[in-house]
C-alpha cells in the first residue's frame, strides 16, 4: 500500500484526484445545516449538495468532491455511548466523497473509486470486495448493470448482491432514490475467500473479518408517495469514504484511534496525565477525550456553545463525557481546553475556520470545564451515598433522586444514567423528565444548571421570590440582609462548598443577598455592578459602623441577586438595613456601551441584511463586544458605514424608552429578541436611539446622546458564520481617537511626510522596494540551489544503470525554491531525476522528481523519496513525477545525499 505522511495527505490526495478529473473541490459545510430543520447536525458529505441533486438548487459545476466534517451524537444516529470503546465508533469523523449531478454515472464511478483505491493508494485489490442490490426490498430491479460493471474488474465469487436494507439508498420516504455499491476490505489476510455465494456470509452479516470503506449511491429513480418508482431525466452519483477508515487500512493500525488522525490527539491527553504508553483499561477514557476534543473544537468553531437544549445540549454532553473520563484518569485540573487546542494545531491546515475560532474554543472549553468539575464533585459525591443506601438487590436508580441531582446540583440526568448502569441499576429517564416538569411547576422556575450551588437553590426555594430590582431609576437604595454565604470551612472538596451564615465580621469574603438592591446582577452580556454598602439601621439591637466594598453581582438561580463583598469594616449580620450605592460612574460607562450595541445591532441589521442577528456580547465599563451571524469579513466601506449610523442616531440624540408587554406583542412592535434567551408571560422592551428597539433587561442611558461617541477597533471571525465587533464609546472613544492621531503624526514623522495623505504614498514607495528586494533574494536562492558558486559537494550528473542522476544537498531548503530547481534542472537534464535536500527551520527537506520520460514507468518519485527519506528519521512520499517530505534528524542529510545512487538503483532492478 501506498506510504502517506499522515492522513492529512491522504485526504488531500482524494481531493486532487477528483479534481484532476474535472471535480470541482467544494469546502466542507459547517457541521450546523443551514436552513435544514430535518438534521440535528451534518452527518453524512451529501448534505450539502441536497438541493441540487433534488433540483433545488443550482451550481456552476456538475461534479463535485469534498471532505466533509459530519456528527452523530444525538437523535437517529447517536453513537455517544460506545465511542472510545470499539475501534470505528466517533462522534466527529471526516467523509470524503465523489458527486456527479447528472453528468457521469456508474460506469465512471465505478472505474474511479477502483483506481483510486488500488492503483493511487495501492490497497491491495485482492483484499477488496463490492456488493450491489439484488432487486429485494423496493419496487426496483437487480443491479445489473452494477454486476457487470465491477465484473470487468473482479472475479464474480468476491461480488455479493445484498437487499435494500444493505444496497438501496432514497433521501427519504419519497424522492430522489437508487441502488448501492459497497466496496469493503478483507481484514484478516492477503486475500478475500470466495464467500459471495455461499448463504449467510461476508460483509452483509455482521461478518467482522470485513471493514466497508466506500459506498457508491447511484440516485436513478424518485419514489412517489403511492411507492412508485420512476427513473431520473439526469441520474447522479453520491459517494462517501471515511477518512478514519482509510487512514487505519493505510497506516496498518487495528483502530481508527491508533491513525495519525487520533494518535498525536490521544498522546496529548496522555502527556497531560503524566503517563504513555497503552494504559489497558484506562486506554478507552483516553480515546473518549481524543474523541470529543476534534467534536467539541469544530462545533464551537462552527458557532455552538454549550447550553442546556438543543444542538448546544449535544456539546455540552460531549464535553461533559470526556471531562469525566479525564477525572477517572488523572486530569484532575483544567485540561480539556489544552486537548481542543492539540486539534486545533492538527486540523487547521485543512479547516482555518478552526484557527480563526481559536481564541473561542478555548475559552468556551475551559469555562464549561469550570463548571462542570464543581458540578462533578459535588454530583458524584451525592450519586454515591444514593447508591450505598439502596436496598441489597435494587435494580433501579431513584427517579426522585435523579430529579433532585439536576435541580439542585445541575447534575446531568444522563450521566446518572450512565454511572447507574456502571453499577448494575436501571434509570427510568422518561420518568425524570416528567418529574423535572413537575417541578418548575412546583418551584416557579426551571432547573437552575451546572453552575448553581445548592445553597442558592435551598433559600430561593426558602425566600419564594427573588430580590426586588431598584437599580433602572436609582443608583442607591436601601434593603433588608435576607442571607451570608461564605465558602465552607472542610477540607479538600469540601472547603469549596458554599454554606450559610447568620453573622460576618472585617476581612470576610461573603455573598449577600438583599430583599431589594438597585445592583445589577451580571447578565444578558451586561456586567454586574460593584460600589460600596453601608449599615443603616437595625431592629435587633445596637447599631453597626459597617462597611463593605461589591466586587461583583451575579443572580444564580431564582431571581436572586448576590453581591459578592468584602467586609471593611464592622460587623454584619442578617436581618440589619443596609443603605447599598453603585458605582455611578461605572455604570454610566456600562449604560453607554449596552445601549451603543443595541444601536449598532440595528445599523449591522440595516446595513448588512436582516440575516444578522445576535450570537453574544460583552457590556463592560471600559468597552463593548458584539457577536452576530454574518458570512464574511466587514469591508472597510461597510465598517464605516455601520459606524456613521451609529452615530447619526447618537447625534440625533432620541429620548430612550421602556415598556412592559407581551411577547406577541413585542413582536408587533418589531422588537428584536436575543439569541438564547428564554421569555415569560411579560418582556421587557427598550427602544433607543428611535429606531432599536429590542427585548433587553439591562441599564440604558436616557437619551442616545449620552452615549457621546462611538468607534468600532476591531472586526474579525470568531466561529464560522460569526463575526466580533469590538468598540469604545465616550470618553474611551476620544481616547483611542487621539491615541489613534498621535502614532499616525509619529508615523509621518518618520517617514518625512507632509501630512496624511503623503503617508501613504511614501508607504507605498516603501513596499515597492520591499518586493523588489525579495524577488533579487528569490533570484539569488534559484541560482543557489540550480548550482550556483556556492552549489557544493555532489553537483555532478552520475548515471545509474543509464538513468542520469543528479543528488545535491542545496543551500536553500524552501519547497517552492526547490520545485522550481528541479524544473530547471530536469530541464537541462532532459531525462533523468533530481533529488534534491537541505535545512530548513531545524528540519531536513527532501524533494524527488523525474522527467516524464521515466516518471511512473522506470523510476517512481514517490516510492524514491519514501526510501530516502528514512536517513532523516523522516516518512512521505508523492507522485510518480515530483514527491517532497520531511525529518527531523538534519544530521542525516549527507548520509541521504550519499545513498541516492543506491537506492535508484534498488528501484531500477
Amino acid at each position: 500500500m501506498a506510504r502517506f505522511a499522515d492522513a492529512h495527505e491522504i485526504r488531500s490526495t482524494f481531493l486532487r484526484f477528483y479534481e484532476e478529473r474535472g471535480h470541482a473541490v467544494v469546502p466542507s459545510s459547517p457541521l450546523v445545516p443551514f436552513d435544514d430543520p430535518t438534521l440535528l447536525f451534518v452527518n453524512a458529505g451529501m448534505v450539502q449538495f441536497k438541493d441540487v441533486f433534488t433540483g433545488r438548487d443550482k451550481r456552476d459545476y456538475s461534479r463535485a468532491t469534498s471532505a466533509q466534517r459530519c456528527l452523530r451524537a444525538g437523535g437517529k444516529h447517536n453513537d455517544l455511548d460506545n465511542v472510545g470503546f470499539t475501534p470505528r465508533h466517533h462522534t466527529l469523523f471526516e467523509m470524503l466523497g465523489n458527486f456527479s449531478f447528472g453528468d457521469y454515472f456508474k460506469a465512471d464511478a465505478i472505474r474511479w473509486a477502483w483506481t483510486l483505491l488500488t492503483e493511487v493508494l495501492e490497497i491491495p485489490a485482492s483484499r477488496l470486495v463490492v456488493s450491489v442490490f439484488n432487486g429485494e426490498g423496493e419496487d426496483a430491479p437487480f443491479d445489473q448493470e452494477a454486476f457487470d460493471l465491477w465484473a470487468e474488474i473482479i472475479p464474480r465469487e468476491r461480488i455479493y448482491a445484498f437487499d435494500a436494507k444493505e444496497n438501496f439508498w432514497q433521501m427519504g420516504d419519497t424522492g430522489p432514490c437508487g441502488p448501492c455499491s459497497e466496496i469493503h476490505i478483507f481484514l484478516e489476510g492477503d486475500e478475500a475467500p470466495p464467500d459471495a455465494g455461499k448463504p449467510k456470509m461476508g460483509p452483509a452479516f455482521e461478518d467482522r473479518r470485513y471493514m466497508e470503506l466506500w459506498n457508491l449511491v447511484f440516485m436513478q429513480y424518485e419514489k412517489l408517495a403511492s411507492g412508485e418508482m420512476n427513473r431520473l431525466p439526469a441520474p447522479s452519483v453520491d459517494t462517501g469514504a471515511g477518512l478514519e477508515r482509510l487512514a487505519a487500512v493505510l497506516e496498518g493500525a487495528r483502530s481508527n484511534y491508533e491513525t495519525s488522525l487520533f494518535r498525536p490527539i490521544v498522546d496529548r491527553a496522555k502527556s497531560l496525565a503524566g503517563v504513555s504508553g497503552d494504559q489497558g483499561e484506562h486506554e478507552a477514557s483516553f480515546r473518549v477525550i481524543a474523541d470529543h476534543a476534534r467534536a467539541a473544537a469544530f462545533l464551537i468553531a462552527d458557532g455552538v456553545t454549550p447550553e442546556q437544549s438543543g444542538r448546544p445540549y449535544v456539546l455540552r454532553r460531549i464535553m461533559r463525557r470526556a471531562i469525566r473520563h479525564g477525572s477517572l484518569v488523572g486530569l484532575d485540573e483544567l485540561f480539556f481546553h489544552k486537548v481542543c487546542d492539540e486539534v486545533v494545531q492538527r486540523f487547521s491546515d485543512a479547516y482555518p475556520e478552526l484557527l480563526e475560532a481559536r481564541e473561542a474554543i478555548e475559552g468556551a472549553v475551559r469555562i464549561e470545564e469550570e463548571g462542570f468539575r464543581r458540578t462533578l464533585n459535588r454530583g458524584l459525591r451525592r450519586v454515591s451515598k444514593i447508591i450505598e443506601g439502596l436496598d441489597e438487590g435494587a435494580s433501579e436508580f431513584p427517579v426522585d433522586e435523579a430529579a433532585d441531582l439536576y435541580t439542585s446540583a445541575g447534575f446531568p440526568v444522563d450521566l446518572t444514567r450512565v454511572i447507574a448502569e456502571e453499577n448494575d441499576l436501571r434509570l427510568d429517564e422518561a420518568a425524570v423528565a416528567e418529574r423535572l416538569e413537575a417541578l418548575k411547576g412546583d418551584a416557579g422556575f426551571a432547573g437552575v444548571g451546572a453552575k448553581v450551588s445548592d445553597v442558592y437553590f435551598e433559600i430561593a426555594k426558602r425566600l419564594g421570590k427573588g430580590s426586588e430590582f431598584l437599580g433602572y431609576e436609582v443608583d442607591e437604595g436601601e434593603g433588608t440582609l435576607l442571607a451570608i454565604v461564605v465558602p465552607g470551612e472542610g477540607e479538600g472538596e469540601d472547603a469549596a462548598e458554599l454554606v450559610e451564615i447568620q453573622e460576618a465580621g472585617v476581612g470576610q469574603r461573603v455573598e449577600l443577598i438583599f430583599d431589594r438592591t438597585p445592583f445589577y446582577a451580571e447578565s444578558g452580556g451586561q456586567a454586574g455592578d460593584t460600589g460600596e454598602i453601608r449599615f443603616a439601621h437595625s431592629d435587633q439591637g445596637p447599631g453597626s459602623d459597617a462597611r463593605l466594598r461589591v466586587e461583583d453581582t451575579r443572580k444564580p438561580t431564582g431571581g436572586l441577586h448576590v453581591h459578592v463583598a468584602t467586609v471593611e469594616q464592622g460587623a454584619i449580620r442578617v436581618g440589619d438595613r443596609f443603605a447599598l450605592r453603585v458605582e455611578a460612574a461605572r455604570r454610566d460607562a456600562i449604560r453607554r456601551n449596552h445601549s451603543a450595541t443595541h444601536l449598532l445591532h440595528h445599523a449591522l441589521r440595516a446595513e448588512l441584511g436582516k440575516h444578522v442577528t445576535q450570537k453574544g456580547s460583552l457590556v463592560a465599563p471600559e468597552r463593548l463586544r458584539f457577536d452576530f451571524s454574518h458570512g464574511g469579513p466587514l469591508t472597510r466601506e461597510e465598517t464605516r458605514e455601520i459606524e456613521a449610523r451609529v452615530n447619526a442616531m447618537i447625534v440625533a440624540n432620541a429620548p430612550s424608552g421602556t415598556a412592559q408587554m407581551s411577547l406577541p406583542e413585542a413582536k408587533e412592535a418589531g422588537a428584536i429578541g436575543l439569541f438564547g434567551e428564554k421569555y415569560g408571560d411579560q418582556v421587557r422592551v427598550v427602544t433607543i436611539g428611535g429606531d432599536s428597539v429590542e427585548l433587553c433587561g439591562g441599564t440604558h442611558v436616557r437619551r442616545a446622546g449620552d452615549i457621546g461617541l462611538f468607534k468600532i477597533i476591531a472586526e474579525g471571525g470568531v466561529a464560522q458564520g460569526v463575526r466580533r465587533i469590538e468598540a469604545v464609546t465616550g470618553l474611551g472613544a476620544l481616547r483611542w481617537v487621539q491615541d489613534t492621531a498621535a502614532v499616525l503624526e509619529d508615523v509621518g514623522a518618520e517617514l518625512h511626510a507632509r501630512d496624511q495623505a503623503d503617508v501613504m504614498v511614501r508607504l507605498g514607495k516603501l513596499q515597492e522596494e520591499l518586493a523588489d528586494k525579495r524577488r533579487e533574494v528569490d533570484s539569488l536562492k534559484r541560482k543557489l540551489t540550480t548550482g550556483g558558486a556556492a552549489a557544493g559537494k555532489g553537483d555532478e550528473v552520475v548515471e545509474v544503470s543509464g538513468v542520469k542522476l543528479i543528488a545535491r544537498r542545496v543551500p536553500v531548503a524552501d519547497p517552492k525554491i526547490m520545485r522550481e530547481a528541479a524544473d530547471t534542472l530536469r530541464d537541462r537534464m532532459g531525462s533523468g531525476v533530481v533529488v534534491l535536500a537541505g535545512e530548513r527551520d531545524g528540519k531536513a527537506n527532501l524533494l524527488v522528481a523525474a522527467t516524464k520520460d521515466l516518471a511512473g514507468k522506470t523510476v517512481h518519485a514517490g516510492k524514491l523519496a519514501a526510501a530516502l527519506i528514512t536517513h532523516v528519521d523522516g516518512r512521505g512520499g508523492g507522485r510518480p513525477d515530483m514527491a517532497q517530505a520531511g525529518g527531523p534528524k538534519v544530521a542525516g542529510l549527507d548520509e541521504l545525499i550519499a545513498a541516492a545512487p543506491a537506492s535508484l538503483q534498488a528501484q531500477l532492478g
